[in-house]
């Protein structure tokens, strides 16, 4: 009898077995085809508007002195590549974005980790933070052209500027609402303040960092844009104003498409450092 039960019992752990690896190649291919269905769909949206766009413009219902038709816009993306003016006034645009960027993160990180781990040096702060941020960035222009003339220095201050108060409240913010149990359990251990800070506290903030540079990275594109429309001979914004100047919509459009293109390449770049270096975060999952 214990023997026929043994026999059941592997039958029956055979069949569960069967069971849940059947039912996983079920959800595996559930996945694949609405990951196909939604590149299907990533891909039909702008291909309908583009059409639905060169329609109107060969048929008369939209003015092409206003929005020229694709293939004029496609015109001036191969001329403008071909004479090399897109790819120099985007690597001029993209070094400013850098330079200001890269300081803007180091500064919201420090002055963020600062003023989240320490409640004195917050209040402190807090009101100066609070009165500076809501300041538009095209407010700080003029005043920085005016401190620093129309050099490099401006616009980059410019770009400092905007990037550094998104990874400034995103660094607090991550710091502030780390999980009061993984503090405990590091007090009990006795772990020293800077295993707490380095072990503890600034790895559960690291998706609220991120979160900031991603913020901080869109708010530099528009800042390095604003900033060569007032004052620069030079970038992509420069490019932008002078095809206005010149009433040529079709390069002002290329611009304003490679700006989103270099900013949504940029973005991924983040995402991809952000999944690697997190690895243990459901969130990047």
């Amino acid at each position: 009898m214990e023997t026929d039960v043994t026999v059941k019992n592997i039958k029956y752990g055979n069949k569960q077995i069967k069971s849940r690896a059947n039912k996983s190649k079920a959800i595996k291919k559930r996945n694949v085809f609405n990951n196909s269905i939604n590149l299907i769909l990533l891909f039909i949206v702008p291909v309908v508007l583009i059409a639905i766009w060169e329609i109107g413009s060969q048929t008369g219902a939209i003015n092409q002195s206003i929005l020229p038709a694709p293939t004029r816009v496609i015109d001036a993306l191969e001329t403008l590549i071909n004479n090399g003016k897109l790819a120099n006034n985007l690597i001029v645009s993209i070094e400013r974005v850098l330079k200001g960027f890269l300081f803007g993160a180091v500064s919201g990180v420090i002055i963020g980790s600062i003023m989240g781990l320490s409640k004195t040096i917050n209040q402190i702060l807090s009101s100066l933070v609070g009165i500076l941020r809501p300041i538009p960035m095209i407010a700080w222009i003029p005043l920085l052209i005016l401190w620093m003339g129309i050099d490099e220095s401006s616009k980059v201050t410019v770009i400092f500027i905007g990037s550094f108060w998104p990874i400034l409240i995103n660094t607090i913010h991550g710091i502030q609402t780390v999980d009061i149990k993984l503090l405990e359990v590091a007090s009990i251990l006795e772990k020293s303040k800077m295993q707490v800070l380095f072990k503890v506290i600034l790895p559960s903030a690291l998706p609220s960092i991120f979160t900031g540079l991603r913020l901080g990275m869109g708010s530099a594109w528009t800042c390095v844009v604003a900033a060569e429309m007032i004052a620069a001979s030079r970038g992509i914004g420069y490019m932008i104003t002078y095809a206005r100047e010149l009433s040529q919509p079709d390069v002002m459009l290329v611009g304003v498409f490679a700006i989103g293109i270099i900013g949504l390449l940029i973005d991924t770049v983040i995402i991809g450092i952000q999944k690697s270096v997190l690895r243990w975060s459901i969130d990047t999952k």
